[in-house]
């Protein structure tokens, strides 16, 4: 990249069960024909070796050692924090710590796209298997769309993204309190209502081994209540209901497990019951944008 490009770090947060995975992903950092202004690891909860000593990275590598599990929005805001008190980036990407970025021109392509358009706040990158394979939910658009359509989408895949420094000064961090599931969605809605624009590029590829959400035992309880406080925080009072009425009758649908539902529906009450934290709805304005992207707020 030439004079006057973004300057781009990598973050990856990480619970130190997965050193193999972090080392592959970081050798493939290294490779990068464009190096990263920094590297910052987190452990979440956990003691991280030091991998200055074992790998050559590039860059400023930072360790960031946290005494408990955040869970992976609050994992990420600690390492946006760091990469915030040195003050030279402007481009954060965020990778999954079992990932691995295949292409050497990933991050070149990623300050590239930036640099191109003020108002891109957001890059999402396509995820694929070993054998090249997009799963459904990891395309950013409703429907069975073509995971190699790139353009302006309303959400972006927390595996693997690139955000604007400034936009995340702007509308804020993740929302720590999901500790996980829904969490990008939260962050997507509040870049769309600032007039950040959210764009899938799927030339930007990292390798992920095919996974189910629903392998974590919290899973079902945790997604529930999260969409609950994803929709008390960020819709318009008239779509709240109508966005959760859509979601009770697609897992009814969907979810043959009766273990399955009783833990949705627990997490459903505790959506409600609980605080969902600051409530500051979309303009309706957003609503019709996100609309026109092919996906109004209410699937």
């Amino acid at each position: 990249m030439g004079e006057g490009a973004p300057r781009v770090a990598v973050a990856v947060v990480t619970m130190g069960n997965r050193p193999d995975e972090v080392d592959a992903l970081l050798r493939s950092v290294a490779k990068q024909d464009v190096p990263p202004t920094r590297i910052v690891i987190v452990g979440n909860g956990c003691r991280l070796p030091e991998f200055t000593e074992r790998l050559s990275l590039p860059g400023e590598v930072t360790v960031v050692e946290l005494d408990e599990n955040l869970g992976c929005p609050g994992g990420r805001n600690a390492g946006l924090a760091r990469l915030r008190e040195f003050g030279d980036v402007d481009v954060v990407v965020e990778l999954d710590d079992d990932g691995l970025l295949v292409d050497a021109d990933v991050l070149r392509r990623v300050g590239e796209l930036f640099a191109a358009e003020d108002r891109l706040g957001i890059v999402g990158f396509r995820i694929a298997d070993e054998n090249g394979e997009t799963q459904r939910r990891h395309v950013p658009r409703v429907g069975a769309s073509d995971p190699l359509r790139g353009g302006y989408v309303t959400g972006f895949l927390g595996g693997a993204h690139g955000f604007r420094m400034a936009m995340l000064d702007e509308i804020g961090d993740w929302p720590a309190r999901f500790f996980f599931a829904h969490e990008e969605t939260d962050l997507a809605w509040r870049a769309a209502d600032a007039g950040w624009r959210i764009r899938y590029a799927p030339e930007l590829l990292l390798q992920h081994p095919k996974t189910s959400p629903a392998r974590h035992a919290v899973y079902y309880r945790v997604n529930a209540r999260n969409r609950v406080w994803l929709t008390r925080r960020r819709l318009p009072l008239p779509l709240i209901p109508v966005h959760l009425g859509v979601w009770v009758l697609l897992t009814l649908v969907r979810n043959r497990s009766g273990a399955g539902l009783r833990a949705w529906f627990a997490g459903f009450a505790e959506g409600v019951r609980e605080p969902a934290g600051e409530r500051r709805p979309m303009r309706w304005r957003t609503v019709w944008r996100l609309t026109r992207l092919g996906r109004p707020p209410v699937i």
